[in-house]
């Protein structure tokens, strides 16, 4: 359903709460067919409280397959020149990604892993996310899913739809500061990090906000991301 490059149709915008939010996903796992959910936005924008609220109210009907999960990894971004670029469109297994993507939406038996990404570390973790065939809905969240280029365009094909979360470029970068910080980064750090790398990011999400099935402005109780 994700809209692709030449669709003359506009997405749907919205202003909702993660409540509403999961009353449009519950709709998703009463088939019991499987089914995957794409949550895009920029750095920051709140796309991991989406998710851990649709997995909190939706429990075993839903697992969360993040993009972050195939950063490459540090060494490998220092052998390539891009450890200062971290999070950048080329600084993913695009492939991988894609691969995994398409081996969940024809499951229909056994257990599948996923990496996961551990911002503690700043480094992915192997096989840390088990998928059960039994699970109708699949979230995968991310900066780049309706992204165009470096081979990203092959990921919108495998999702059944897709929301673009729209949030104030203040409060985003708030949020990554606050983020870095809580990680061990001093304030210097964080700034620099979020104004030399994640606007630059940002800017890339935001190029494919109009290939999303619906723009998510956010509402909700709380400001974690």
């Amino acid at each position: 359903m994700t809209r692709m490059v030449g669709d003359e149709s506009s997405p749907q915008a919205k202003t909702e709460s993660t409540t509403q939010l999961v009353e449009r996903a519950r709709l998703w796992v009463q088939s019991g067919e499987r089914r995957i959910l794409g949550i895009v936005g920029t750095p920051g924008a709140g796309k991991s409280t989406v998710c851990e609220a649709l997995k909190t109210a939706l429990g075993d009907n839903v697992v969360i397959v993040g993009m972050d999960g195939f950063h490459l990894a540090n060494a490998e971004l220092v052998r390539l020149g891009r450890r200062n670029r971290k999070g950048a469109p080329d600084t993913f297994d695009t492939d991988g990604y894609i691969s995994l993507l398409a081996r969940l939406r024809s499951q229909t038996e056994t257990t599948i892993y996923a990496p996961l990404f551990e911002r503690s570390l700043e480094e992915s973790i192997g096989s840390a996310v088990s998928i059960r065939a039994t699970t109708p809905l699949v979230i995968t969240e991310g900066n780049y899913l309706l992204h165009d280029a470096h081979g990203w365009a092959g990921v919108a094909d495998q999702l059944d739809e897709s929301w673009f979360l729209d949030v104030d470029g203040d409060v985003r970068r708030d949020r990554l500061i606050a983020r870095r910080t809580s990680y061990g980064h001093s304030l210097a750090e964080a700034t620099t990090w979020v104004h030399d790398v994640d606007e630059a990011n940002a800017a890339i999400a935001e190029g494919s906000r109009e290939r999303a099935d619906l723009i998510v402005h956010l509402t909700y109780e709380g400001d974690s991301v």
